[in-house]
């Protein structure tokens, strides 16, 4: 049964334990391919290894996990496994023109070379976060991999990702992260990059308080069945990515923008199973009810920083009910709308929401209670 937490110290101290005690542990050894020292892309909810296709993105999302893992302090093998992962990523994902393919086999040789805008943003990422971690001065390679972003430049600002959507939200809140995390490390080329990011959502993808996903080549938002439809975990993150952006710029104007796309992201919660839906209307009917893990955790990161004790609670609630499996340390993906979960295996790429989604509450002082 998923636990009972009576004050946010409370799920601190449970998350905490079930991150470095269990998930972490799993995901460094039967979720690492030790031969190659890259990683799984799935684990089973028993732990075993699942799927033959690795994509670039669990590659780099799980590089920023363990290189956080060992700037934590949590594990100095955990930084160990960062680099080598990397040094594999580098030396199979990287096409000729210094952008990142979009999958390879276990052997590293490649199944799909698109290179996709995503790639690239966690690419930049997981640089960020081993530079961060001491290891390894990782400037000029994030500066490179940055000038190679240039080539998926948009006329109009922005830049376009590959596939049937080239303009939309995703790939830009990414990058938006990379650069706010290398801004972080004091390297000034990057606040361009946020504040042209930050602007652009400001201005086209933020409309009445509702961040939309798809938009057209003038970064119109597209208003048929496929690009009408809002993601609440995207509410939360473009909150928090937001918030955190004005705060460095010292834009405490943004405030009421932060709140409000936090508070339009509640909308999306479901009262009956306190969790998060995946998509709804404009109108916030219910588009896709089922819950992913992955907008719980933005949904508890968010309220920890912008909601009250209870509001924060009830999203580590929710977000527990995903974490109860026969081996713990993996976690159910989706939860169905009658509360049931899609027997699958857990993703690889939810350990990057899940560290990045409790360290507010993990943090010193962050954790208030009421």
């Amino acid at each position: 049964m998923a636990p009972d937490f009576r004050s946010l110290s409370d799920a601190a101290r449970w998350y905490g334990e079930w991150l470095r005690d269990a998930a972490l542990p799993l995901w460094s050894t039967e979720g690492l391919d030790a031969a190659r020292g890259s990683f799984q892309e799935t684990l089973t909810v028993d732990g075993a290894p699942a799927g033959p296709v690795r994509r670039s993105r669990v590659q780099t999302r799980q590089v920023w996990v363990f290189a956080t893992a060992a700037g934590e302090g949590w594990g100095r093998a955990y930084g160990e496994i960062a680099c080598r992962a990397f040094d594999f990523h580098r030396a199979h994902y990287l096409r000729p023109d210094g952008l990142f393919a979009r999958a390879a086999d276990a052997e590293g040789r490649i199944t799909d070379p698109t290179p996709l805008l995503y790639e690239q943003a966690f690419a930049l990422l997981a640089l960020s976060g081993l530079h961060a971690a001491g290891l390894g001065d990782r400037r000029a390679e994030a500066g490179a991999l940055l000038e190679a972003v240039e080539a998926l430049r948009h006329p109009c600002g922005g830049w376009r990702e590959a596939g049937e959507r080239p303009f939309q939200a995703n790939a830009h809140m990414h990058l938006l992260e990379a650069a706010l995390a290398w801004e972080a490390a004091g390297e000034g080329r990057w606040a361009a990059v946020s504040d042209e990011i930050a602007t652009l959502a400001l201005e086209r993808f933020i409309q009445d308080g509702l961040l939309r996903e798809f938009f057209d080549e003038a970064w119109r938002p597209l208003g048929d069945r496929d690009g009408g439809l809002v993601e609440p975990g995207h509410q939360f993150e473009w909150a928090w990515l937001l918030d955190q952006w004005a705060t460095r710029r010292s834009r405490t104007d943004l405030r009421s923008v932060v709140q409000g796309l936090f508070e339009r992201g509640l909308q999306g919660v479901d009262p009956g199973r306190g969790v998060v839906v995946g998509s709804v209307w404009p109108d916030m009917s219910v588009r896709d009810p089922v819950g992913r893990l992955w907008a719980q955790t933005e949904h508890l990161r968010a309220a920890v920083a912008f909601g009250t004790e209870a509001q924060a609670l009830a999203a580590a609630a929710g977000l527990a009910k995903f974490l109860h499996t026969p081996r713990v340390g993996t976690w159910r993906d989706k939860m169905q709308a009658d509360g049931s979960f899609v027997d699958e295996p857990a993703p690889a790429t939810s350990l990057y929401h899940l560290v990045a989604g409790l360290m507010p509450l993990l943090a010193p002082g962050r954790a208030r209670d009421g």
